[in-house]
Parts: C-alpha cells; structure tokens; sequence
C-alpha cells in the first residue's frame, strides 16, 4: 500500500449506518440478500439469505459496502470475529432491510473486549510458548467478549486486528529476563514508549513493542496492554528446536490458568497489578 492509499484511509469517514430504501440500517441491523444477476457465483448462491449486518465499510472511491455474517451459518460467531471465511460484502443495493415485524432489530454487535494474542516462532523452542498457551485457551469455555487468536509470528495481522478496538490485549509470549526456565511474568508495557520518533518500525517482525508502534503508527488506538511471558530455557539454537523445554512446558498450564484469572478480572472490573498480581 502507498502513501497515497494510505492517506485516503486515513481521511474517510467511518460510517455508522446507511439509508435503504428508505429504512436506516446499521451494525446489527437484520437483512435479505438479494445479489445482482451476473455477479459473483458466490453471492448469486446467498440470494434470500438472511444476515446480520457486521459493519459497514467504504471504498477507496467512497462507495459504502455492507458486510453480513449469514443467519445460518454454523460459523457465524467466527464472523462477528471478522475470521475469513464467514463475512460476505455486498453494494447497499443487494441488501433489503427487514421490516420490524419480519425480524426485530437484534441489539448492536457486541464486539469482543479483550483480545488474547499468542506470539511465537514453534521451530524455536521455547518461543512456541504464547501458541501453546492460546491453543488450550481455545479449547475452554471463556467469557463472551473475549477472542483468542494465534498470531505466531504473523506481526501486520496483530497489528490489523487491534483495529477492531479491544479495550484489553493481553498478549502471551516467550520472555527473557534472566530467572529461572518456566517463571511467568505479567508485564504491563508503557505504552509512552510507542511514541518514540526515532523508533524504526519493521513490518514482519514479532517483537510486541514493535507491533503495538506500528498499530499506533496505523492510527490505531491502543488501550490496555498486559503481556503475559514465560522465561525460556532455549530458543532453539541455530538449527532450531520444535517442542518446548521440560521447564516452560510445565508452566504452560499454570500460564493458561493465569490468563483465565486475568480475564476475570477485567471483566469484572477490577484492574490487575502486573507487579503484585492483586486487585486494586
């Protein structure tokens, strides 16, 4: 992307609903396909189906498009999640808005609030630690509100997704500082640091300062941040390393439980004390 597609990001205006014949739409709002003739095979399959509208997004050339999570879909949680695969676009004028007698209006899309980011490289060892843990988080029943995701080393998609305005990223990784193989850590960043002029923010790296500068570089509001970290035994060496040391692998299941503890009380509001471990 250029300077110039990034300046005309940057200056459109979020759109919060849309006038359809008549009816306003917007986030939550519950509508019937009804794709053009000779448009894409896949939307012409979608034709009739009911959704509910996701968001709504403009183009480069300011023309809003509506994105819908299908009614039927057994994945629709994962598309309020924005997860591929399970978010359709259509032009405004494919959409028909429901009467209120047809389906109520259900209540605005409640956006996950806290976001638990695995970060790790699993051919280096111990660094495979922050996608060891969110892989068993995601097995469990956690509160609504919360989305688990890993990210490996994939640092432009963490940034991306932090657009989506959690009000708590923890993120879970390997995390030096010289103790004892498999001790955890709750480290909460200063986000002052994200500021820093002369910071040079690189693209494809994973470092979380680094992602968290360049969302920020993005325009992107960053909240509160906690980073739950492992201190590694090995980071594979030069050749590299699958598997996790006997030390940080222990610990994997006292940090999933620790991340749980964590996510109870932010949503319990109460602020969590990185140094203390304690309620304040």
């Amino acid at each position: 992307m250029n300077d110039w597609e990034w300046q005309l990001l940057e200056e459109k205006t979020p759109v919060d609903h849309l006038e359809i014949s008549g009816i306003e739409v917007r986030t939550g709002s519950r509508v019937r396909l009804r794709p053009r003739k000779g448009g894409d095979v896949m939307d012409i399959a979608l034709g009739g189906q009911i959704a509910t509208i996701e968001c709504i997004e403009q183009d480069y050339e300011g023309k809003s498009h509506v994105c819908v999570v299908i009614e039927q879909d057994p994945g629709r949680d994962m598309g309020m999640l924005r997860q591929p695969g399970h978010r359709f676009f259509f032009d405004a004028e494919e959409v028909e808005p429901l009467s209120p007698g047809e389906f109520p209006e259900i209540a605005a899309v409640q956006k996950p609030s806290v976001l638990v980011a695995g970060i790790g490289n699993i051919f280096l060892g111990d660094d495979a630690f922050g996608v060891e843990v969110v892989r068993r988080l995601a097995d469990l029943q956690l509160p609504e509100g919360v989305r688990v995701a890993d990210f490996g080393i994939r640092g432009f998609d963490l940034a991306y997704a932090l657009q989506d305005g959690y009000e708590t990223t923890i993120l879970v990784d390997a995390c030096p500082h010289g103790e004892a193989p498999g001790t955890l850590y709750v480290i909460e960043p200063d986000l002052k640091v994200l500021d820093d002029p002369q910071a040079v923010v690189e693209a494809h790296a994973m470092n979380p300062i680094n992602v968290l500068r360049m969302a920020r570089a993005m325009n992107i509001e960053i909240k509160n941040v906690l980073l739950v970290g492992c201190e590694p035994e090995t980071l594979g060496g030069e050749e590299g390393q699958m598997g996790l040391s006997a030390a940080v692998e222990a610990a994997v299941d006292h940090a999933v439980k620790l991340v749980e503890s964590i996510i109870n009380r932010i949503l319990n509001g109460n602020r969590f004390d990185s140094n203390l471990g304690t309620e304040l």
